[in-house]
């Protein structure tokens, strides 16, 4: 059992180490970003975080219920 556990850890360990190798190896560089509004093509296709669209969409329609919090 704790042999499995040693592997395990292990492969862990190295996968996290190959997805950071860029991080590490090349000074001032960090990882991009994880949202949708970070991303190019998701831009270029008009999509938006919710809450962005959700935003967007009750400036266009007038008659749309006001956010209650």
């Amino acid at each position: 059992m704790l042999k499995l556990a040693l592997i395990t850890l292990g492969i862990v360990a190295l996968s996290v180490l190959f997805l950071c190798i860029k991080i590490l190896l090349k000074p001032g560089s960090k990882f991009g970003s994880t949202h949708i509004g970070g991303s190019k093509a998701m831009r270029d296709r008009g999509i938006h975080c919710v809450q962005s669209m959700d935003a967007i969409e009750r400036r266009e329609h007038k008659h749309a219920k006001e956010r209650i919090n």
